[in-house]
């Protein structure tokens, strides 16, 4: 919104400062910390009185998690996404379709996990939204938001870049339709399943922000993308201040989740953060970048199909219990050991990831 101020920069020179995503995405960033530093206690006061009991707590889980987390408020994602919501709106350029597509998916991906979140707390049971109901709703959202980048991007939308290869290595065409909403919701739920412990996905996908605001930034100047090798993407730069938002709110949030937490993220954070995570990638055509800068998210995935499929076909776990954080639980690890080193983790992967843009 404030990008117009740019406009009267022939009057008063400082305004010039609007025009640079750089300054904007700082200023996405304080706005979004402040706002939640805020309004957390207050929105924290309000979810435990109407949630009473708070999130359900897994009877099969870590023992010592029923008696350290029982009562904890859930919802948080709710701060989070009204910090983010602010700041971009205030710091971000409106025109851009690309910012409008992330919080489209963002808030319906939030919906879907906070009507989730409601019925679990409500019940005080797991069961929440159905499983193909919710994953009907994130593929319907996510293929609204692909469509719209095909309507509104330019002729590579369609595209596919691979990591280490310049140029793009083949035109999905409408398929784009099926790969697309693919990403996003796997994204989305991948973030959802690493949401398991005090402060262990809100790190993570700040650190997977940070790198994401780096390479929208960077594929959204043709300089830098033609001096990268990488594909430009023309308007792409404007996610880079969305993605200062979602950082600064993270850490408005981490404030009240560290441990012992005040708050969960719940479904309603988890779900629109990995969805927004999914859909930026979708929009800079780093998609398989995603899964290496995320690959945090991807293996604590990965414990879950394994787990399953290995307990149905043979009737043994691989792991002592899924996802795998709670299997280092069950090892011995203290909670703050097991998120403390899988930040370490998420750190090292997204360097991994930021290195591919000059492998070519």
């Amino acid at each position: 919104m404030l990008t117009w101020l740019a406009e009267f920069a022939g009057v008063f020179q400082p305004l010039n400062l609007f025009r640079y995503i750089t300054f904007r995405t700082g200023g996405a960033t304080a706005t979004a910390l402040f706002f939640v530093f805020f309004f957390g206690p207050r929105i924290i006061k309000a979810l435990r009185l109407k949630q009473g009991k708070g999130q359900p707590i897994r009877d099969d889980g870590p023992q010592s998690h029923l008696l350290t987390k029982k009562g904890t408020p859930t919802m948080g994602g709710l701060m989070i996404l009204s910090g983010l919501i602010v700041s971009t709106l205030i710091w971000a350029n409106l025109r851009n379709h690309y910012v409008w597509i992330v919080l489209f998916v963002m808030i319906g991906f939030g919906l879907i996990g906070f009507y989730d979140d409601y019925l679990k707390v409500t019940k005080q049971s797991h069961g929440g939204f159905s499983g193909r109901r919710r994953l009907a709703l994130e593929v319907a959202i996510a293929v609204i938001a692909c469509g719209a980048m095909m309507k509104l991007g330019t002729a590579h939308t369609t595209a596919l870049a691979l990591p280490a290869i310049n140029g793009f290595v083949a035109d999905l065409g409408l398929f784009f339709l099926i790969f697309g909403p693919f990403v996003i919701v796997a994204a989305g739920n991948a973030v959802n399943l690493t949401d398991g412990l005090d402060g262990l996905a809100i790190v993570p996908v700040m650190i997977a922000a940070g790198a994401f605001g780096m390479i929208a930034y960077l594929a959204g100047n043709a300089i830098f993308s033609n001096y990268l090798g990488i594909n430009f993407v023309p308007g792409a730069g404007e996610l880079a201040v969305v993605c200062g938002g979602l950082i600064g709110a993270g850490l408005g949030f981490l404030w009240f989740n560290a441990p012992p937490a005040q708050i969960f993220m719940g479904d309603t954070g988890s779900l629109a953060l990995g969805g927004l995570l999914g859909t930026i990638a979708v929009a800079v055509k780093h998609e398989f970048v995603l899964a290496i800068v995320g690959g945090l998210f991807v293996l604590e995935t990965l414990s879950v199909v394994v787990q399953v499929a290995s307990f149905k076909l043979t009737g043994k776990r691989v792991f002592k219990m899924a996802p795998i954080h709670h299997h280092f639980e069950q090892l011995g690890w203290s909670e703050p050991q097991v998120v403390v080193r899988f930040w370490i983790i998420a750190f090292v992967l997204a360097l991994i990831g930021l290195s591919t843009l000059k492998l070519r």
